[in-house]
C-alpha cells in the first residue's frame, strides 16, 4: 500500500527555483534514504511532506488518517520542564485520558443504580480506549527509549531549557519515537548519539512498525536501516532500490551507461552532420535542388531526434592534493600509563598506547568519555596528572578540531587564509579552489560560512604546510557525503600518520587499520577496522554472558553441596538416635524375660523403629552416591 506519493513536485523560495520535478512514493513499512549535496533541498522536501511549506506546483498524496512526526526545530519550554516532562508530552493524549478516568472514579464512590451503571460503561469504554493505544505499556516504551539513548535519572530530571542543543535535539529524537507515528520524518538523526546509541537506534528503526523517511549523511546507518535510496540531484528526483552502497554501484553503472549512449548519440549525429554538410556542398557546387531537399530531409530528421544529455562525470568537489612531509620517527604517538581527571571524574587511568609511524588509527568510544581530551593531551593543550603522552620525533602535526573557532570572525575566507602565510593573492585563490571556495566566495565574511565551510576553510590552511602527523576530531561533521568522499581518497592516498575521533563508521572502515576504544578509563587496541571491532565486541559480550551464566550455576552447584552435607548430617544424626532407641528396647526386652505382652509391645516397637532407621539409611545413600 502507498503511504505517501510525490509527483513532479516544485518549489520556489523567492524567484529561486529550489526543487523543478521531485517524483517517488514510498510503500506503508518502508524505510527510505534521502540523499544529496548540502543546499540539494532534502530537508525543504521534508517540509513539504510534513505540511511546514507549500508546493508551489505538483501533487502529493498522504494515505487518509496518518499521522507524520517530524523534528524540524527544538521548542521553547517554559521554566519547569523537566526532560522526563518534556518526553511525557508524548503521551498528552493518554495523560488526558488517565486523568479521565481518575475523574470518573471518583464520582462513582459517589452513585448508585443507573447513574452508577451509565458512568461504570464510560469508564469501561475509556479503559478499552486506553488499553488500544497502549497506555498500558506505557512505562515501559519510555524505559525502552531512556536506555536506548542513555537518559539516566539525573540527566531525565534536568530543566529541558539548560540542556545543550545537542542535548536537546537527542530529547525531541526520543519524543518523537516516543509518539510513534505513521510516517517518520528524521532529519539526522544521528547527529549526537555515540555508537552504542547508533547501534540501538538502528535495530529500533529495523522493527519500528511505521513508514521511516531518513535524510543522513551517515552512509554506515543508510547501509543498515534503508531499503530505498531517493536522490535529488541538479533540483530533481531519482530513485534506487537497495540501500547506499547499492545506490553507489547503480550509480555508477547508470552513469557508465548513460555516458556510453551519449557517446554513440553524438556518433550518429555527428555522421548525420556531415552527411548534411557534404549534400549542401554537392548542391552549392551542382545547383541540382535534389541535394538540397536531401538536406532539408536529414536536417528534419536530426532536428527530431530526442537528444541524451551528457552525464555530469566531474563534479566540484574538493581536489585535496596532501603535501607529504618527511617522515617521522618509528613512534607517531606515545601514551605511557596516563592518568586524567576532572574533579571527582576520572577519564582514563594508567591508559597505554603507541602509535606507529604510517598507521591510520580511529579513536572510539561514549561521549564524554575522554576522547577529545587525549588530542588536546598530545597538543599540550592539557596535561595529564600522571604519566606520559607525547608525540615522537620529527613529527610536524596538523589538528582539526571538532568546534572550529576563528579569532577574528570579521575577516573574510582569502584573509584568514592568507593570515601568517606568505602567499600572493591568486596563487591563496588558486589554492582555495581545491577546497570549493570559487569565484566570489573568498570575500565571503568567516562569521557567514556554513558549518561544512568552515572545516573546509580550516583544513585548507592546515594541510598547506608540510605535515606527517594528522589529527583530526569528527572531521566529517558538516560535509555533506560527496565532499566526505573526496576527503576519504585524500586520506588514503597520505603517506602519513592519522590519529581522529569520528563517529561516521563508513568513514572508519574506509580510512582506519586499528581502533583504539576509550572503554572503562583504558585505552584497548583492536587491530582492524569497525567491522572488525564489532564483531571482537560482539564475541566479548557472548564470552561475558557465558560467565554471567555459569557464575550462578557454579553458586547453585555450590549451594547443592553444602545443602547435601546439611541433609547427610541431619540423617546421619537421626540414624545414631534410631540406634540409640533400638538398643535401648533391646536392653528392655531382655530384661523382661517372660511377659509375653510387654514383650510384643517392645518388639513391636522395634520392628518400626527398624523400618525407620532402614528409611533413613535409603535416603543416605541416595544423597551420597552421586
Amino acid at each position: 500500500m502507498i503511504e505517501l506519493s510525490l509527483n513532479e513536485v516544485m518549489k520556489y523560495f523567492g524567484a529561486n527555483l529550489i526543487l523543478s520535478n521531485i517524483t517517488f512514493e514510498i510503500h506503508q513499512g518502508e524505510r527510505v534514504g534521502l540523499v544529496g549535496r548540502n543546499g540539494s533541498g532534502k530537508s525543504t522536501v521534508l517540509k513539504l511532506i510534513s505540511g511546514l511549506e507549500p508546493i508551489d506546483k505538483g501533487d502529493m498524496a498522504i494515505r487518509k488518517g496518518t499521522k507524520i512526526g517530524y523534528l524540524e526545530q527544538i521548542p521553547n519550554y517554559k521554566d519547569g520542564y523537566t526532560t522526563r516532562k518534556v518526553l511525557n508530552l508524548a503521551f498528552k493524549d493518554l495523560m488526558e485520558i488517565e486523568e479521565n478516568m481518575i475523574n470518573l472514579e471518583k464520582k462513582m464512590r459517589n452513585l448508585e443504580n443507573e447513574e452508577l451503571d451509565k458512568i461504570l460503561k464510560l469508564y469501561s469504554n475509556m479503559q478499552q480506549r486506553y488499553e488500544i493505544m497502549g497506555g498500558y505499556e506505557k512505562e515501559e516504551k519510555l524505559s525502552k527509549i531512556c536506555n536506548g539513548l542513555k537518559f539516566t535519572n539525573e540527566f531525565l530530571n534536568k530543566q529541558f531549557s539548560l540542556l545543550s542543543g545537542g542535548e536537546k535535539t537527542t530529547v525531541m529524537l526520543g519524543k518523537i519515537l516516543l509518539e510513534n507515528p505513521n510516517i517518520l520524518l528524521l532529519d539526522e538523526p544521528t547527529n549526537h548519539l555515540d555508537m552504542d546509541s547508533l547501534d540501538w537506534l538502528e535495530s529500533y528503526l529495523k522493527e519500528y512498525k511505521g513508514t521511516v523517511l531518513i535524510v543522513s549523511h551517515d552512509r554506515y546507518f543508510l547501509d543498515s536501516v534503508v531499503s530505498k535510496i531517493v536522490e535529488i540531484e541538479d533540483l530533481e528526483s531519482k530513485t534506487y532500490m537497495g540501500n547506499y552502497s547499492d545506490f553507489l554501484r547503480q550509480k555508477e553503472e547508470n552513469i557508465k551507461l548513460e555516458l556510453e549512449a551519449y557517446k554513440e548519440q553524438q556518433k550518429k549525429v555527428g555522421a548525420m552532420e556531415n552527411s548534411i554538410k557534404t549534400l549542401r556542398d554537392w548542391a552549392n557546387r551542382s545547383g541540382n535542388e535534389k541535394f538540397f531537399r536531401r538536406a532539408a530531409s536529414m536536417q528534419k530528421r536530426l532536428d527530431k531526434i530526442e537528444k541524451v544529455d551528457k552525464p555530469n562525470t566531474q563534479k566540484q568537489n574538493m581536489k585535496l592534493n596532501l603535501i607529504n612531509s618527511e617522515r617521522s620517527g618509528g613512534e607517531a604517538v606515545k601514551i605511557e600509563g596516563a592518568c586524567k581527571s576532572f574533579d571527582d571524574k576520572i577519564l582514563f587511568h594508567n591508559a597505554n598506547l603507541l602509535v606507529a609511524y604510517g598507521e591510520r588509527v580511529a579513536l572510539i568510544g561514549a561521549n564524554g568519555s575522554g576522547k577529545s581530551t587525549i588530542m588536546k593531551v598530545l597538543l599540550r593543550e592539557e596535561g595529564v596528572s600522571k604519566g606520559k603522552v607525547e608525540l615522537g620525533a620529527n613529527v610536524k602535526a596538523a589538528y582539526l578540531p571538532q568546534n572550529i573557532i576563528f579569532k577574528d570572525e570579521a575577516q573574510t575566507v582569502i584573509q584568514y587564509f592568507r593570515d601568517d602565510i606568505d602567499i600572493l593573492e591568486g596563487k591563496a585563490r588558486e589554492y582555495l579552489s581545491k577546497f570549493m571556495f570559487f569565484g566570489e566566495s573568498v570575500f565571503k565574511k568567516v562569521k557567514s560560512l556554513s558549518g561544512g565551510e568552515k572545516t573546509r576553510l580550516k583544513l585548507s590552511k592546515l594541510l598547506y604546510e608540510d605535515i606527517n602527523l594528522l589529527i583530526l576530531d569528527e572531521p566529517t561533521n558538516h560535509l555533506d557525503i560527496d565532499s566526505i568522499e573526496i576527503l576519504e581518497d585524500a586520506l588514503i592516498d597520505f603517506k602519513g600518520t592519522i590519529f581522529f575521533i569520528s563517529h561516521d563508521r563508513y568513514f572508519i572502515n574506509k580510512i582506519c587499520n586499528r581502533i583504539v576504544a576509550l572503554e572503562n578509563k583504558q585505552l584497548s587496541s583492536y587491530m582492524g577496522n569497525y567491522d572488525y571491532y564489532k564483531i571482537k565486541r560482539s564475541e566479548l559480550k557472548e564470552r561475558q554472558e557465558e560467565i554471567k551464566e555459569k557464575k550462578p550455576k557454579k553458586i547453585r552447584e555450590i549451594n547443592e553441596v553444602k545443602k547435601k552435607e546439611i541433609e547427610t548430617k541431619k540423617i546421619e544424626k537421626k540414624i545414631n538416635k534410631l540406634e540409640q532407641e533400638i538398643s535401648e528396647v533391646d536392653i528392655k526386652i531382655n530384661s523382661l524375660c517372660s511377659d509375653y505382652i510387654e514383650l510384643s509391645k517392645y518388639a513391636s516397637q522395634k520392628v518400626i523403629l527398624e523400618k525407620e532407621l532402614e528409611g533413613l539409611m535409603e535416603e543416605w545413600i541416595k544423597y551420597n552416591e552421586d
